[in-house]
């Protein structure tokens, strides 16, 4: 239940405001540690601004969304609704000058597919991408437990693309003057399909971007099913708390409407300001990050023969 769940408890936000003061902090977390790197530059023209990165990472979320749709064999839909949920948690604690969100991206899907139970293989999922499949496969698998650490372990996902089949079901069976529900499901999953460029599901509850979904739906319809919500769906409700189901629909709709286009020629200006200040250590196409986890990786093959001497010693002593 999504009232009692994490994402309710740890990952719902009082106001878009909140929500920029968090994503600010995290950028300015990075600017103070790395000051040193400007070179007596201007930190504004060296560093991405907040801004600069939302630019970016919505850019990167089309890319998400566009990789899902095309994905073979095809993807559920709330397996994209998923990695997108994740990609975004992600960057609320994290700078894409620490973690390019190329990589990232790959990762929130491939771990939403196990989530939401979408059986594919890391050879499979690979097959996907248009270029070496083992490099792919060896950054995904190697940094799957920083993204799982970053989201805090809290990978159960309320998609609002639930609550919707629930809402058409129910127009079905208490609704009759509508004669054909079924016709409102396209213009609904156009409506979450946007939502998911936006903060949406950091404010609202997924009940609540559905029932926007539908509305906003059978308003493009020129079907009206307000009578529906009033008394079938609200029924007994107090005229207070009608108002502000309302607003809170307004709301949703208006943070969908504002949701900005990619500009990609802005996309290819941050792309180049970000090789400049990108953090090399987080980087898997780095020289120092690949002698970091090769270092790594020997110290685990050395403590392991070290166990197996140990265990061979103490054999040796019982005998």
């Amino acid at each position: 239940m999504f009232h009692s769940s994490s994402q309710r408890k740890h990952w719902i936000f009082s106001s878009p405001e909140e929500i920029h003061e968090q994503r600010k902090g995290v950028n300015e977390k990075y600017y103070k540690a790395h000051i040193n790197r400007c070179k007596k530059k201007d930190p504004s023209s060296f560093f991405l601004r907040e801004s600069e990165e939302r630019s970016l990472l919505r850019y990167y979320e089309h890319l998400l969304r566009d990789f899902c749709r095309k994905f073979r064999p095809p993807m559920p839909v709330p397996v994209m609704g998923t990695a997108c949920t994740y990609f975004k948690r992600f960057y609320m604690n994290n700078t894409v000058m620490d973690h390019h969100p190329k990589h990232i991206m790959l990762i929130c899907v491939y771990l939403a597919c196990k989530i939401e139970e979408f059986n594919v293989s890391i050879s499979q999922f690979c097959d996907n991408l248009p270029r070496g499949n083992e490099e792919a496969s060896e950054n995904i698998l190697n940094s799957e437990l920083l993204v799982l650490q970053e989201l805090n372990f809290q990978l159960t996902i309320h998609n609002p693309f639930r609550p919707l089949e629930g809402f058409l079901i129910d127009l079905k069976t208490r609704y009759p003057l509508l004669k054909e529900p079924e016709l409102l499901r396209r213009g609904a999953e156009e409506f979450l399909h946007r939502c998911m460029a936006s903060d949406a599901a950091f404010l609202f509850t997924p009940s609540q971007i559905s029932l926007a979904a539908i509305l906003t739906s059978a308003s493009k319809q020129k079907m009206n099913i307000d009578r529906y919500v009033t008394e079938s769906l609200l029924g007994g409700e107090k005229s207070e708390n009608l108002k502000d189901i309302i607003s809170t629909i307004k709301k949703i709709k208006q943070l969908v409407a504002q949701v900005p286009t990619v500009n990609f020629e802005e996309v290819k200006r941050l792309e180049r300001k970000l090789e400049h200040c990108l953090n090399e250590e987080f980087n898997p196409e780095s020289e120092i990050y690949k002698r970091r986890l090769q270092e790594q990786l020997d110290f685990e093959d050395d403590d392991g023969m070290m166990g197996s001497k140990s265990l061979d010693n103490e054999d040796f002593d019982m005998d």
